[in-house]
């Protein structure tokens, strides 16, 4: 083999083991991203629920609503329990929970008598609360748990993909939802295709009835 060979096939050899070392790399932010970043958020949200499930227990009096405000049931993601607490930014979903809009437009609480029940969570990586989506159909029940009522929602309609900067999905009223009036509605929110944050999916339900909690905490029909 000649010089100029050899030297052709060290530097094919060495791109070669380049390419084997980065694709190594990749898929290891692969698993980083779409797995450990779930295990991770599951173990930080589930201590979340805890303290907050303890401050229940231990706090007979007035609400507080510093570790969440309650839990998110969705039969359809197969999600188990969600927990909600405020604010919407990346640092506080990476925990593995869903919140709730404080803006651009404030999100009403289950207990007001009116308004939009607004709530974002990540679809991929960093515990993916709201991955299935795309499962929810009209009639599905969302039911949102707090320390003394259980609030049953009904999925009424779905968008599949809308624009991250159409904020009118968060309105008292989502006029996009086919709703006119007043009512007390639920919105879920996340990013869309999956494994982007190009667009958004949206899910809009309302408010059927609502259930006391029992000294059992025994779930409504519709989780059961």
């Amino acid at each position: 083999m000649s010089r100029a060979r050899s030297r052709a096939a060290g530097v094919i050899s060495v791109f070669g083991e380049l390419l084997i070392t980065a694709g190594v790399v990749l898929g290891l932010f692969v698993v980083y991203s779409l797995w450990w970043t779930n295990v991770l958020a599951d173990r930080a949200a589930s201590k979340q629920g805890d303290q907050m499930r303890d401050g229940w227990a231990s706090s007979p009096g007035a609400l507080d609503t510093k570790d969440g405000i309650g839990f998110l049931h969705v039969p359809a993601m197969s999600n188990g329990e969600v927990l909600v607490k405020k604010g919407t930014d990346s640092q506080s979903l990476n925990d593995g929970i869903a919140g709730y809009y404080t803006d651009p437009i404030k999100s009403a609480l289950p207990w007001d008598g009116k308004g939009n029940f607004t709530l974002a969570a990540h679809r991929d990586g960093h515990g993916a609360k709201f991955h299935n989506i795309h499962k929810l159909k009209d009639g599905d029940p969302i039911v949102f748990e707090t320390r003394d009522t259980w609030y049953v929602y009904k999925v009424f309609k779905e968008l599949p993909e809308t624009s991250k900067y159409n904020v009118n999905v968060l309105q008292p009223v989502p006029k996009e939802s086919g709703r006119t009036k007043p009512g007390r509605y639920i919105t879920l929110t996340t990013c869309t295709p999956v494994y982007t944050s190009d667009f958004r999916y949206i899910v809009w339900g309302e408010l059927v009835r609502t259930q006391k909690v029992d000294a059992d905490r025994t779930p409504p029909a519709e989780l059961r």
